[in-house]
């Protein structure tokens, strides 16, 4: 089974579900790529512009990717959720971003699982709890991020998303030490 065919039968879930409207975000990068990036769903620049991690998440995104040296291209970059979540704010009557619910997880587990079959990764990124407790089950984010874990023969390391330090600068720190943690690791494996 290839990306395309995984891809095409989510599609076909979704609209069968929600209608034909959605918007779907699909995973991007390298097929062959050594370290996969998980984040939890689109948001609205993601949906805008059809590709993950776009807005300002993707902006520190971009920092992680500078100081891990490594480049976009070497990494395949999905979410659990391929469709944006929202709820309406009551005052401005505008769509805004909330985390997956249960069953937008349990409708795109199926996907994330074949996308990490097909592209293989020797490690995977989790980007916060989400894409953590959707392979791994109940486990919270502060207590294991920026440790190696091993998932299915394959090695996890789960770090918060990076858009929780646009609303939590206390944790920028963290991160950053997260990342040099995740460079070095990266640098004794290759």
């Amino acid at each position: 089974m290839d990306l395309n065919t995984v891809y095409e039968q989510y599609r076909d879930r979704i609209k069968d579900i929600y209608g034909e409207d959605v918007k779907i975000v699909y995973g991007v990068g390298n097929i062959d790529a050594e370290i996969m990036l998980i984040g939890e769903a689109p948001g609205r620049f993601e949906e805008e512009q059809g590709k993950p991690f776009v807005g300002q998440a993707g902006k520190n995104l971009d920092e992680f990717i500078n100081i891990l040296e490594i480049k976009r291209e070497d990494l395949f970059i999905t979410n659990v959720v391929k469709i944006r979540p929202y709820k309406i704010n009551e005052k401005t009557g505008r769509k805004v971003n909330r985390a997956p619910n249960k069953k937008e997880i349990e409708l795109s587990l199926d996907t994330l699982l074949k996308e990490i079959e097909i592209v293989s990764p020797k490690i995977i990124v989790t980007l916060g709890n989400t894409p953590l407790k959707a392979l791994l089950g109940d486990i919270k984010i502060g207590d294991v991020h920026g440790k190696v874990m091993e998932y299915n023969g394959r090695f996890l390391y789960p770090l918060y998303h990076p858009a929780s330090i646009i609303y939590n600068r206390a944790l920028y720190d963290v991160y950053i030490e997260d990342l040099k943690n995740l460079k070095k690791y990266i640098k004794s494996n290759n």
